[in-house]
């Protein structure tokens, strides 16, 4: 494979969202996030920096209702950019895993670039916010990646105690990961399966 950049356009615009992101894979790290959810601005930057990624967000969403529709949309865009960044997967790795701690908790991410979407999501119990992002959309967000995104990807916290560190872990551990599998094997042109296809 040539390794050449590889990245995707997405637009996604609802009655309740207007979502732009590019996506670059071979990137340096930089980002220039604005959900509307400062949170989660701070998360997929932590994403970005540990994989990697060149990652560029405009998102506007009825947050006046609550974020839950921007989060979950973002998930979308985020699995549709990956999706078309890809491509037919030639040459890729396709697994990665990563463990990642930040001070008392340990994130560990184990991904399949398979085209089956599955997520296995194991979270300690955590606080119902981190300032005012609800925690319970951290599952919304996953899950919607992993189904448009097309990888199995399982998310395991070993122990943790502070929400904030639990979820930063999470979020680096899933950049690093993610690079490993989308980083072309030097020794395979083909797509990495026996059925020849993902």
């Amino acid at each position: 494979m040539d390794g050449g950049p590889r990245g995707a356009h997405i637009e996604r615009k609802t009655n309740e969202t207007r979502i732009i992101l590019d996506l670059q894979l071979e990137g340096s790290g930089r980002g220039v996030i604005e959900t509307g959810v400062p949170f989660l601005d701070h998360m997929l930057t932590l994403f970005t920096v540990h994989g990697l990624f060149d990652l560029t967000i405009q998102a506007q969403g009825d947050l006046q209702v609550d974020a839950h529709h921007t989060v979950e949309d973002l998930g979308i865009c985020l699995g549709r950019a990956l999706t078309q960044a890809l491509g037919d997967r030639r040459g890729i790795r396709r697994y990665g895993s990563f463990t990642v701690p930040m001070d008392e908790a340990r994130a560990g991410v184990f991904l399949d670039l398979s085209n089956r979407p599955f997520l296995v999501l194991n979270l300690p119990p955590m606080a119902a916010r981190v300032g005012a992002f609800e925690t319970e959309l951290v599952p919304e967000f996953f899950r919607a990646v992993t189904q448009h995104g097309g990888l199995t990807l399982h998310i395991e916290v070993a122990c943790g105690a502070n929400t904030h560190h639990i979820l930063e872990a999470v979020f680096k551990a899933w950049g690093r990961a993610l690079a490993e599998a989308v980083a072309f094997d030097p020794r395979r042109g083909d797509v990495p399966s026996s059925k020849g296809v993902l």
